[in-house]
C-alpha cells in the first residue's frame, strides 16, 4: 500500500466528497439513468401483451392453426419448442392455458407482420379450453398472452447434434417449429420426427410436414389404427426408436400423458441416460384418481380458504380438481402458466390442510417442499385447506 503522508491520507475522504459535490453541481439535471440489464430482460420476457388473431386455417380434420400478431407490432424472441400462455374468459370462468408455438422463431422476427401460430385440436367433451379455441376463436379476436415459456428447446451445449422427436397427435406442434427453423438455417441440428397417429387421414399439419421433409429434416409417420398402412405401424416402441436413433441423439418427447408413460418405459429398455431425454410438460392429469399414490377412493368436496393480502375467500374445492381450477371456478385470479406444476408461477403457501401432488407434476424446489409451498395447478385437496397466494394476478 502506498502511503502519501499522514495529513494527505486522513483528509482523502473530504477531497472525494468535494469532488463528488462538484460533479453533481455540473451534472445534467435530467434523469438519464438507464438499466441495460433490465431492458434486455423486458425484451426477452415482456409483461403480458395484447395480440389479435389474423388468420385461422385447417391443420387437419380435427385441428386448426391460429395466427396472432402483436397489437404493438413487435413480438419477443423465443426458441423453437417454447410455448405461449393465453389468458381466457370463457363464460364466468377466467383461466389460462399454454399452447406450444407451431410457427418458427424467425417468423416472429420478420420485418413485415411478425407473427406466431398455435395449432389446436378439438378434443373430447371435457376439452374445455381446446374446444372453445377450436369452435369460438375467429379472425379479429383479441387476447392477452404471455410468452415465451418452457425449456423444451434444443440447446447445443446440452443436447446431441441429432434430435429424435417422439410425437403423439397434437404433440407434433413444437417439432414443426423446430423443422421450420432448421430449414431456414437458424437452428443447427439434424431432426428426425417419429409422428405417431391413429389414422393417416387425421395427421395434424401433414402438408407442412411433407414440405419440410428433406435435407436435415426427416419425417416418419407411424400409424397405429390402419393395418393396410404402407409405412411404419403401431406405437413408438423401443425397436422403432432404435431403428432411427443415432449415437449423438437427444430424445424429445411431446404428446398425451398416456404416451409419456409408454415412451418412458421404451427408452428405459434402450438404457438411454436421463440427461439425453427431454419431456415437454403435458398439462394436468385427466383423472387424478388414477395417479400413483392417490389416496381417496371417491371425489369429495372441501372448504378452501384463499388468502390474498388482507383478503380472504372461502370457496368449495373438489378433490378431483386442482386448487388452481377451484379458484378459477370461483372467479379468483391466480397466476398460472404451464398448468403442469413445472414453471412455479402459481406457487402458493399451504398454511394448513393436506394436498396430493402427483409425482409427474411436482416441479417444486427442495426448499418449497420443506417449508410447505405448492404449485396450485398440480395440488389437489385432501382436506379443508388454507393457502396464501404469493403473487397476486393483475
Amino acid at each position: 500500500m502506498k502511503v502519501n503522508g499522514f495529513l494527505k491520507d486522513v483528509t482523502g475522504a473530504s477531497r472525494v466528497t468535494k469532488a463528488r459535490r462538484t460533479l453533481i453541481q455540473n451534472g445534467n439535471p435530467a434523469n438519464i439513468y438507464r438499466d441495460p440489464i433490465r431492458e434486455v430482460a423486458l425484451e426477452v420476457h415482456p409483461e403480458p401483451m395484447q395480440v389479435r388473431c389474423t388468420q385461422v386455417k385447417d391443420a387437419s380434420t380435427t385441428a386448426k392453426t391460429f395466427r396472432f400478431e402483436a397489437a404493438g407490432g413487435k413480438l419477443p424472441p423465443f426458441q423453437a419448442g417454447q410455448y405461449v400462455s393465453f389468458e381466457l374468459k370463457i363464460g364466468n370462468t377466467v383461466t389460462t392455458r399454454p399452447f406450444s408455438i407451431s410457427s418458427a422463431p424467425f417468423e416472429a422476427r420478420q420485418k413485415d407482420h411478425p407473427f406466431f401460430e398455435v395449432t389446436v385440436r378439438r378434443g373430447r367433451e371435457d376439452g374445455f379450453v381446446s374446444n372453445y379455441f377450436y369452435d369460438s376463436v375467429h379472425e379479429g379476436d383479441a387476447f392477452t398472452v404471455s410468452l415465451p415459456f418452457g425449456q423444451f428447446f434444443y440447446e447445443p451445449l446440452r443436447d446431441g447434434r441429432h434430435i429424435l422427436a417422439l410425437a403423439g397427435g397434437s404433440g407434433i406442434t413444437p417439432f414443426v417449429s423446430m423443422a421450420k427453423e432448421i430449414r431456414h438455417g437458424t437452428l443447427d441440428a439434424d431432426l428426425t420426427i417419429l409422428a405417431g397417429n391413429v389414422s393417416s387421414s387425421d395427421i395434424i399439419l401433414k402438408d407442412e410436414l411433407d414440405q419440410l421433409a428433406g435435407g436435415r429434416v426427416k419425417v416418419v409417420h407411424v400409424i397405429s389404427g390402419e393395418e393396410d398402412w404402407q409405412g411404419e405401424k403401431g406405437f413408438l416402441t423401443s425397436d422403432l426408436i432404435r431403428k432411427y436413433m443415432r449415437e449423438d441423439s437427444s430424445f424429445f418427447v411431446c404428446g398425451p400423458q398416456v404416451m409419456y408413460q409408454f415412451v418412458r418405459g421404451e427408452l428405459e429398455k434402450l438404457n438411454i441416460a436421463p440427461k439425453r431425454i427431454r419431456m415437454e410438460v403435458f398439462g394436468a392429469p385427466r383423472d387424478i384418481t388414477k395417479a400413483d399414490g392417490y389416496p381417496l377412493k371417491e371425489a369429495q368436496t372441501f372448504r378452501l380458504h384463499v388468502m390474498r393480502g388482507i383478503h380472504e375467500d372461502v370457496i368449495e374445492a373438489s378433490s378431483a380438481e386442482s386448487l388452481a381450477v377451484a379458484m378459477e371456478r370461483a372467479g379468483i385470479k391466480n397466476k398460472t402458466r404451464c398448468r403442469s406444476g413445472a414453471c412455479g408461477y402459481c406457487r402458493c403457501k399451504l398454511v394448513s390442510g393436506e394436498v396430493f401432488v402427483p409425482s409427474d407434476g411436482d416441479g417444486r424446489r427442495w426448499a418449497d417442499k420443506k417449508f410447505g409451498y405448492v404449485h396450485a395447478c398440480s395440488a389437489y385437496p385432501l382436506s379443508d385447506c388454507t393457502i396464501k397466494i404469493i403473487i397476486e394476478a393483475d
